[in-house]
């Protein structure tokens, strides 16, 4: 699952960047991507939610940071909806979409603090960079969907992809190179 999260990741953000050079259909594929993304990275929550690997916490504290990334993800694929259902504008559906990998990042920052003994600084890291995302909640509130008039601060939000579209990814991979003992396989 690691594997596949990582893979989806770094493709969704190649996608962003061969839209920006050669357009369509790598828009479409991107917004898609952002939604597989937020349910796969459901899925690992779901799949590390009761690994001995996060110690002597207790199942309680797991079970919310599971629950916000749950959230996360239902509104990563929000996000996509507004945007492919041609609801709202690319800015207002991504500010959506950042503040469900902002919840992820909530649910990442929680288990590298947990005592996740497999790359906790790399899952801080990227959960930190994620949490960026929630500077855009008062953007969503406000219906902010044009970028070329949005508020500067909005665009702090956009650094929140960095996480989400590199360092989570990347923590993925890592995460699925790695045996049980914690060493490269």
């Amino acid at each position: 699952m690691a594997r596949t999260h990582g893979i989806v990741g770094l493709t969704t953000c190649a996608c962003l960047i061969a839209f920006y050079a050669a357009g369509e259909p790598f828009g479409i594929i991107n917004d898609i991507g952002n939604a597989l993304l937020g349910v796969l990275s459901a899925a690992l929550a779901w799949l590390l939610r009761t690994t001995t690997s996060l110690g002597t916490s207790s199942p309680t504290r797991r079970s919310v940071l599971f629950g916000v990334a749950v959230v996360g993800a239902v509104l990563t694929v929000v996000g996509t909806v507004l945007v492919v259902a041609d609801i709202t504008g690319f800015y207002l559906a991504g500010l959506w979409s950042s503040f469900g990998f902002a919840l992820i990042g909530v649910w990442l920052v929680g288990i590298s603090r947990l005592g996740l003994p497999r790359l906790p600084r790399a899952a801080l890291v990227a959960g930190l960079v994620m949490l960026l995302g929630l500077v855009g909640v008062p953007g969503i509130v406000m219906g902010l969907d044009d970028m070329d008039n949005a508020p500067a601060w909005t665009f702090v939000a956009g650094l929140s992809w960095a996480g989400t579209y590199l360092l989570f990814p990347v923590w993925s991979l890592r995460l699925a190179g790695e045996d049980r003992t914690g060493r490269r396989s």
